[in-house]
């Protein structure tokens, strides 16, 4: 996790090889509306992927040359509020599937190693949304105990006003 300043961007690299393969997922926990820029570059700053005001998303690459290719997370667009940003970065280093190199029981671990990290992936989302959720739940129990407060004092207001209006109808004036 990670706080990225309003105004700011934050950035971070991979080195890769040809076929090698990384997937990076996001998702913004707290801060403004819940929205930031992200972009995936290769060495030449090509974009490889651009996701612009996204609360959540998922980019992966496939090398296409050695180098150090750059991720960012941006908040320029927010002059006030800070995000926080819960991302992963997965990447695979790519192994030629000659059936002489490796053996069934090796390419069944791969496979449950692929898995077993998109297993983890999703409780690590379900976890920040159980946040985002739980922040709206207190959020609307705060709003709705001060109106319950407001409508109270209202009542009370108005019923003191009746009694002494009403009041006023059954006092009797003399007349000298």
């Amino acid at each position: 996790m990670i706080e990225v300043v309003a105004g700011k961007k934050e950035c971070f690299f991979e080195d890769l090889h040809v076929n090698d393969k990384m997937t990076v997922t996001y998702q913004v926990g707290g801060g403004g509306h819940l929205d930031i820029d992200f972009w995936l570059a290769d060495p030449d700053n090509k974009a490889l992927a651009k996701q612009i005001k996204q609360s959540t998303g998922t980019a992966s690459v496939t090398a296409e040359m050695d180098g150090r290719h750059e991720y960012c997370f941006s908040n320029m667009m927010s002059a006030i509020s800070d995000k926080i940003i819960s991302f992963n970065v997965h990447g695979v280093i790519y192994v030629g599937e000659d059936a002489d190199v490796v053996a069934p029981v090796e390419r069944e671990i791969r496979s449950l190693a692929n898995g077993l990290t998109a297993v983890k992936d999703e409780q690590e989302y379900i976890v920040v949304r159980e946040k985002i959720h739980r922040n709206t739940a207190e959020s609307t129990n705060t709003r709705v105990k001060w109106w319950s407060i407001l409508q109270a004092g209202v009542l009370f207001a108005v019923v003191g006003w009746q009694v002494m209006y009403l009041k006023s109808f059954f006092e009797v004036k003399r007349v000298i």
